[in-house]
């Protein structure tokens, strides 16, 4: 049975407060919102720590509420200016849940068989979301935030990630410690760049890091250097090409085997 909260009880402070990134990383939480995430997040196994509602969302998925009731999960009850608070939504779903963020690290992610996605100073949440989604669909190992872009357990990433987040190994990364992973471990840089080689025609590692960078600045916008470059050509001349859009194209081509020792 959801416990009632009133809109001043100390919690929903607390919760309010995962919406910067610091205290997401000190407390190791982060906060999401609707059913449909909440449920890939249980398929996922996330761990929820606490899961807030409207009466009426909370009525409306019963059985998810339950579920995770009877896994020991606290379930509170608040009224729905409170919850409008605490959502960066204009128009909130009427449930948001606390998980624990998800372990992971750099030396991990190295040591899983396939390619790197690493995302080198982009900043933009949506870009961010659905090159998740993009590397989990084309069997990636996991992806590498670069220091000083976007955080991924923002918001409005683990939205467009859409359950991807959950599912696929995160770190963040400095530039520096990246580079002197990367050697350690074997696996080459290949940065997606206006300058770089052909892909069409390019013979490339399986075991690749794919850094691919913001529009204005690219790749080397965070990482003073790389191993190789490759270019995605285009039919026609037109800005370059949107960073999610790239990624996924470099993704896609590493899953048909593009990728060679």
């Amino acid at each position: 049975m959801p416990t009632v909260l009133s809109p001043h009880n100390p919690r929903i402070e607390r919760v309010r407060d995962l919406r910067t990134p610091r205290v997401r990383r000190e407390r190791g939480r982060f906060a999401f919102e609707g059913p449909t995430l909440l449920a890939e997040a249980q398929r996922s196994g996330i761990a929820i720590e606490e899961l807030y509602g409207t009466d009426t969302a909370l009525g409306a998925h019963a059985a998810l509420v339950a579920e995770l009731e009877a896994a020991g999960t606290p379930v509170f009850a608040v009224p729905d200016r409170t919850l409008a608070r605490l959502s960066d939504l204009e128009t909130p779903p009427g449930l948001l849940a606390v998980g624990i963020t998800p372990a992971g690290d750099l030396a991990t992610i190295l040591e899983r068989p396939g390619a790197v996605l690493l995302l080198a100073g982009i900043n933009d949440p949506g870009n961010a979301g659905t090159l998740l989604r993009s590397a989990e669909a084309f069997g990636a190992a996991g992806v590498l935030f670069g220091r000083g872009g976007v955080d991924p357990f923002a918001p409005k990433v683990v939205r467009a990630a859409m359950g991807s987040l959950f599912r696929l190994p995160v770190a963040v990364v400095e530039a520096e410690e990246l580079l002197l992973a990367a050697g350690a471990a074997g696996r080459p840089i290949i940065a997606a760049a206006l300058d770089g080689e052909p892909l069409a025609g390019a013979t490339l590692p399986p075991d690749a890091i794919l850094a691919v960078g913001n529009e204005r600045h690219g790749v080397g916008g965070f990482l003073p250097r790389w191993d190789r470059a490759v270019r995605i050509e285009q039919a026609t001349v037109t800005e370059s090409l949107n960073a999610a859009v790239a990624g996924s194209i470099l993704l896609y081509a590493f899953s048909l085997g593009k990728g060679q020792k």
